[in-house]
């Protein structure tokens, strides 16, 4: 699994988390930054002027801050993006209570999956936060997911890049998945870490989300994996009721 750095710096974490939160969650008051990071108002503030001096952000009209220059560019939908992170929340909670282990919501984008949210288990051995990280779909369990229900042009782009060998064996796992209803990433993204992931239904004219339960492998097995597949159906089929009622 990949850890954080032994000699992290706080203040540079938190800029670069913000600096992914205003480009997948778009305008951003100063009150919402330091309830999202956890830090208070002025540190809020001062992380916002230095993404500006940077122009990775800018002061919108409302008073809120935005993207900047360097930001700008292909990302997913940003209002329902938020939307879909605050539905999940909840139900990511429930599934962490029920299962154990660490549970996210993500959404494809491109070649890629990025993580919308993340609910920490209690496991001092534990797969940590992914917010805001980035993941090629077709290794990860919730892009492999996302794709079994895609169409062929967002799977073909995906593909494309691939090898022949590597694509022929992802057209394979996808129809895998199709017939069971969850994907499985084993240690393909970080040794150590095994993945379930489950597609949540489009609704509320939103699509391409999922979500996954990780953990380290040691603690998994094979007979684990189905029950966290099953789980993980329940609730993504509830966040899309709750999504197109929203």
């Amino acid at each position: 699994m990949k850890n954080r750095p032994a000699y992290a710096i706080a203040s540079v974490d938190s800029a670069l988390l913000l600096a992914t939160l205003l480009q997948q969650e778009g305008p951003m008051r100063v009150t919402d930054v330091a309830e999202r990071l956890g830090v208070s108002g002025s540190t809020a503030h001062r992380l916002l002027g230095m993404l500006v001096y940077r122009d990775f952000a800018e002061q919108l009209p409302d008073r809120r801050y935005g993207t900047g220059p360097v930001l700008r560019g292909g990302t997913a939908p940003r209002a329902p993006v938020t939307r879909l992170r605050d539905v999940a929340l909840p139900h990511l909670r429930g599934l962490v209570d029920a299962l154990g282990e660490t549970a996210n919501v993500m959404v494809l984008a491109g070649t890629d999956v990025r993580f919308v949210a993340t609910v920490e288990c209690d496991h001092v051995l534990r797969v940590g936060d992914r917010t805001g990280r980035v993941l090629p779909a077709h290794l990860s369990s919730g892009g492999k997911a996302a794709l079994a229900r895609a169409d062929d042009e967002e799977v073909a782009a995906v593909l494309g890049p691939l090898d022949d060998a590597v694509a022929e064996r992802l057209r394979r796992e996808l129809r895998s998945v199709r017939r069971r209803g969850y994907a499985i990433n084993d240690q393909a993204t970080e040794a150590g870490l095994t993945a379930v992931g489950v597609a949540v239904p489009a609704a509320g004219g939103f699509s391409g989300a999922a979500i996954s339960v990780a953990a380290p492998t040691a603690r998994s097995s094979r007979d684990l994996l189905p029950v966290w597949g099953a789980a993980l159906v329940a609730v993504a089929d509830a966040i899309a009721a709750d999504l197109g009622a929203a």
